[in-house]
């Protein structure tokens, strides 16, 4: 009998996660449009999930995020509650997750671009490992505007039901989940800071 590679079961388990992935964004996401008995996603922002943010999908009922402890860049221990009061997207990510790499530059861009007392982009790193991985992360792609965020638990992953990597939340200043895309996404586009920018103002018409 053949036998099943360490490279072999990684491979399973990936597709595993995406197809996990798959089923949830179809039951937990803007609802199935072939569905009348569907609930609709919020059309501010999911009118928003085009080109690059085709992905994303607004929570059709907006609810509070679960409860995450994690550390900072001090090892102090913090939760979403320390956000409250300003725009979120949090984004899980790991090192040794190949999208998750590409796309962090891209994340520290449109930090540098919208980041403010209204909103911030929270890189999450879950990688067991601990900080020296993602510390060196970080260093070698000179990624100065975000702040270091880890749970070397990856309690996140299971608690946030993020079934692949990278997952991104966005969470309202009250700490409601407002959306999520699963999968890598162009971050610094014109298509996620529209979907950011009417997320951060939303009585704009």
């Amino acid at each position: 009998m053949a036998q099943v590679g360490p490279k072999s079961i990684a491979i399973l388990a990936g597709a595993a996660l995406l197809i996990v992935g798959a089923v949830y964004l179809i039951v937990q996401g803007g609802g199935n449009p072939d569905d009348p008995g569907a609930p609709a996603a919020p059309p501010a922002l999911q009118a928003l999930a085009v080109g690059d943010m085709a992905n994303f999908r607004a929570a059709a009922e907006p609810a509070p995020v679960p409860a995450v402890i994690f550390e900072g860049g001090e090892g102090e221990a913090l939760t979403f509650d320390d956000f409250k009061g300003r725009l979120v997207l949090l984004n899980l990510w790991a090192t040794w997750c190949g999208p998750c790499r590409e796309e962090m530059p891209a994340l520290d861009r449109l930090q540098a671009a919208l980041g403010s007392a209204q909103f911030e982009v929270v890189a999450l790193s879950v990688d067991s490992k601990g900080h020296p991985l993602a510390r060196a992360f970080f260093a070698e792609h000179g990624l100065d505007n975000l702040a270091f965020y880890i749970d070397p638990t990856a309690r996140a992953n299971v608690t946030l039901k993020a079934f692949g990597l990278p997952t991104t939340l966005l969470i309202a200043p009250d700490g409601r989940e407002i959306g999520r895309l699963v999968g890598p996404a162009e971050w610094d586009g014109d298509d996620a800071k529209r979907l950011i920018e009417a997320a951060l103002n939303p009585s704009a018409p």
